[in-house]
């Protein structure tokens, strides 16, 4: 049985060496998918250089998306295609599952029997306390904590379930994937028999790893808002980059986690709670010096 670890790329190069490093023991095939666009729309540049990951290199394969979803919405107005406010948001989302589908085309090697990971690049399950082999779950699904802007400053409001897989032959797309609920459902419960995102057959990984969030200049922060499934929502607060920049110097966050999806998120600040640099992965533990920008190290 081998293990595919698959996630998305736009512009991580760091948060992609960290995880390649702590799941390399674990993992066979890391694929990795990226865009020629943002998830606004927005052109890019295709930014990945496997180079830059040579001690990776055989175990990497690599997708590039060219085409953007052709079910986006749009409005027809002068002979252009316009996107309406209202439809951003849907929009965003239809890109980021066309590019998540779209690390299908790295499975060829796999069997039937493989484990296939997947995650946003910043969400790094934790491998090293579970035996793939044996589970017989359909669906595992990787309780996580979640930091902020360091590797060690932990928001202790949530658990973050990021990292989801499944056996190959139970892979239906990679969006299906992140879409099915973080929580195993009874198995008397009639809706389950119909629905494609609640199951009971579901495996819960405590102590399931790390979701390192907008561990990045405060620059990169606010062009990833700006680009990201949220960027019309986020442009309407006006927040600019010396609003950023000084949440992470307060060690805060102003996006509640627990509003309705469709309430607005941006609220009162959170304040974030520097952990031991000891409660980090092996490989961050063993290069603090080397990652020292990216730990809150309090004297």
């Amino acid at each position: 049985m081998k293990v595919f670890d698959c996630t998305t790329y736009y512009k991580e190069d760091l948060m992609l060496e960290v995880r390649f490093n702590i799941l390399n023991k674990y993992v066979d095939k890391f694929v990795v998918a990226e865009a020629t666009y943002s998830h606004s729309g927005e052109k890019k540049k295709l930014n990945f250089n496997i180079n830059k990951f040579s001690k990776f290199k055989k175990k990497i394969i690599y997708i590039k998306i060219e085409n953007e979803p052709e079910n986006l919405i749009y409005t027809t107005k002068d002979n252009s295609h316009i996107e309406e406010e209202t439809n951003m948001r849907t929009n965003s989302i239809k890109r980021i599952n066309h590019q998540r589908d779209k690390l299908m085309e790295g499975l060829g090697e796999a069997s039937d029997e493989d484990y296939i990971l997947y995650s946003d690049n910043d969400e790094i399950p934790n491998l090293s306390n579970i035996d793939l082999k044996n589970i017989k779950n359909k669906i595992i699904i990787f309780k996580q904590k979640l930091y902020y802007y360091k590797f060690n400053l932990f928001f202790d409001r949530l658990n973050w379930y990021g990292t989801k897989g499944c056996r190959k032959k139970n892979l239906k797309t990679f969006s299906w994937l992140r879409d099915v609920k973080s929580k195993k459902y009874p198995i008397y419960r009639i809706d389950n028999i119909f629905s494609q995102t609640k199951y009971s057959n579901v495996k819960i990984i405590n102590d399931g790893g790390w979701h390192f969030s907008q561990v990045k200049t405060p620059k990169d922060i606010q062009i990833k808002l700006l680009n990201g499934e949220q960027h019309a929502e986020f442009k309407k607060t006006g927040k600019n980059f010396e609003y950023i920049k000084g949440l992470v110097e307060r060690k805060s966050i102003d996006y509640d986690h627990k509003a309705r999806s469709e309430d607005y998120k941006y609220s009162k600040e959170f304040k974030l709670k520097t952990v031991p640099v000891n409660t980090m992965p092996v490989f961050l533990k063993d290069n603090v010096e080397k990652y020292s920008e990216w730990f809150d190290l309090e004297k």
